[in-house]
């Protein structure tokens, strides 16, 4: 198959003057052109041209993409485990930015008393309060939350620390629960959802049975908790919420 350049653009969801740059810069030159001196990608030009998308999409400066692509030992499958090692690196972060947004909308509005060096070294570079106002409209109105504002005012830097170490221990094991095959509603499931339970309960509010199962239903409900357990594994969302219900039917 030969392809125009704004047939390309199209496909690839580029512009024509970027493949116009990547042809005058050597990064991605079309195989061919017509009498007439326009440009006809074929198959292996649509090939390059997607691994410098997902060059680019992982940060990587155009020089550099060359620089990796135009290697004599390189092939595609050494490209695939590059990627995957760089993805994978990236997923752990996001998902560990994620778990500070969880703290933060839990806990309702943080009054942490730390400094920020303190801060950094505990959340990284996200922001615990940014979810503050949210928190506040929904639910300042609870004793839920002007208890988790208490504890919160109250928790010190190896605290956070300590709540940060238990809730990623918790969920590695949740995780390789659901994928050795245990059902939700297995003793082993809902003994973990019952420690989700006791850890909000030990470092932010009394958390009911009541409470947790909606927070449980909040899980599915609100895209952003949901999109937190998918990035942990899919469907996770979904087998939480029905331990967490199935826990708290067996333990109430």
């Amino acid at each position: 198959m030969a392809y125009t350049v704004g047939q390309v653009a199209r496909l690839a969801g580029v512009t024509v003057r970027t493949l116009h740059h990547y042809d005058g810069i050597g990064l991605l030159s079309p195989s061919g052109r017509t009498s007439a001196g326009y440009r006809r990608y074929d198959d292996a030009d649509l090939e390059r041209l997607q691994l410098i998308r997902y060059y680019r999409e992982l940060g990587f400066p155009l020089e550099e993409i060359a620089v990796i692509l135009d290697d004599p030992a390189s092939d595609p499958s050494a490209h695939l485990r590059r990627q995957h090692e760089l993805l994978t690196v990236r997923v752990k972060r996001l998902q560990e930015m994620v778990a500070a947004i969880e703290f933060a909308m839990e806990a309702s509005k943080l009054e942490i008393r730390l400094t920020p060096q303190e801060r950094f070294e505990v959340f990284g570079d996200f922001d615990p309060e940014a979810h503050a106002e949210e928190a506040e409209q929904r639910w300042g109105g609870t004793e839920a939350y002007q208890e988790s504002q208490r504890r919160a005012a109250r928790h010190t830097k190896e605290d956070w620390q300590r709540i940060k170490a238990e809730t990623e221990d918790w969920g590695r094991r949740i995780v390789a629960l659901m994928a050795s095959g245990a059902p939700a509603d297995s003793p082993a499931a809902m003994e973990l959802a019952e420690e989700h339970r006791q850890q909000i309960s030990r470092w932010f509010y009394e958390c009911s049975y009541e409470i947790h199962t909606g927070l449980a239903d909040m899980y599915l409900a609100d895209e952003r908790f949901l999109r937190h357990y998918e990035a942990m594994a899919p469907g996770l969302g979904a087998y939480l919420h029905e331990a967490i219900h199935a826990n708290a039917i067996t333990r109430a």
